[in-house]
């Protein structure tokens, strides 16, 4: 039964925040900015009757045209110097799923997962083969210098200097969480969930994250809830984050934030898997749990207010 007042929109703009203490007022603003931006694409879709799926897709397509994210333009190198790319995309009403990995080439790496779910019989493409079925969709595709940014290129000097005089690390998280990612609910009660990366700054060539890992980064099930995840990639392989979450909504009877708040702060904090995640139910409710110094991240419901927030502080409010 469709029920509007349910539909709403979360998105993350990845658990690597810029600390606190670094963030100039203009950043922040500009942050915020592009926020609002994608939670405005998104709420546009579930407004006219769309569907989740729609609305998660346009809202990260958003995100990976802004260049502050790491994400499509923006996104961050491997060791290197290049740029590899990870994304995936679920519908919750049929546990229909797409994924690409290690891909640079596609302007919007969330329509190339989009892609692999639509168009074939697979659920996760890699390499050489997913850039080569990438063409052969006819999916826009850019030089890429277009994906490249000066900030990014300047941080994997840092990090291959940090490595050359074996300094230890200085546990900013803005080179391990980099992630976009959305997930929504519909008039109908359907939900979805869609994730893009460009990765760890200075990662070893090939490595492939959660994002696109189906149960790990990105989980999408009417029954119980819709997730995409950002932080250490490697713990929430190791502990599949996103299912885990479902299996803790759908065999122990937890509600969404409960079982959402007890993987991030007591399954993965504790091991070293720092991060956050968003999540939805089929009822609209909403978790957006992390346990590191903050999360980029935003929220629209049906009333249209757009609310967005970077570390622990309220959000900040503004109507669509």
């Amino acid at each position: 039964m469709s029920n509007p007042s349910r539909a709403v929109l979360v998105i993350h703009g990845g658990a690597g925040t810029i600390r606190r203490e670094s963030l100039t007022p203009e950043q922040e603003d500009a942050y915020h900015q592009g926020l609002r931006t994608a939670l405005r694409h998104g709420h546009l879709v579930l407004a006219a009757g769309g569907s989740a799926l729609d609305a998660v897709t346009a809202a990260v397509m958003a995100l990976e045209e802004d260049p502050l994210f790491n994400a499509g333009r923006g996104a961050v190198f491997t060791s290197a110097g290049e740029n590899e790319m990870d994304a995936a995309v679920m519908d919750g009403r049929d546990r229909r799923a797409g994924a690409v990995a290690g891909i640079c080439g596609p302007r919007h790496p969330i329509l190339a997962a989009r892609a692999v779910m639509e168009r074939t019989e697979h659920v996760l493409l890699a390499g050489e083969g997913a850039r080569r079925f990438c063409r052969e969709a006819g999916l826009e595709h850019m030089d890429p210098s277009w994906f490249r940014t000066e900030r990014r290129w300047a941080a994997l000097q840092e990090e291959l200097e940090r490595r050359r005089q074996a300094l230890p690390d200085d546990g900013d998280p803005a080179r391990k969480h980099g992630t976009v990612g959305a997930v929504a609910c519909d008039a109908a009660g359907n939900v979805a969930a869609a994730t893009s990366t460009g990765g760890m700054t200075g990662k070893t060539p090939g490595r492939v994250g959660d994002s696109p890992v189906i149960g790990a980064g990105t989980w999408a099930d009417n029954t119980t809830c819709a997730v995409s995840g950002t932080g250490h990639g490697e713990f929430f392989i190791r502990y599949a984050a996103g299912h885990e979450i479902d299996a803790r909504m759908r065999w122990a009877g937890l509600g969404l934030a409960q079982a959402a708040d007890a993987v991030v702060l007591d399954l993965l904090g504790p091991v070293g898997g720092s991060g956050g995640l968003i999540a939805v139910d089929a009822q609209g409710h909403v978790a957006l749990p992390f346990n590191c110094e903050g999360m980029y991240r935003g929220v629209v419901g049906a009333d249209g207010v757009l609310r967005t927030a970077i570390h622990r502080e309220d959000f900040r409010v503004e109507t669509a």
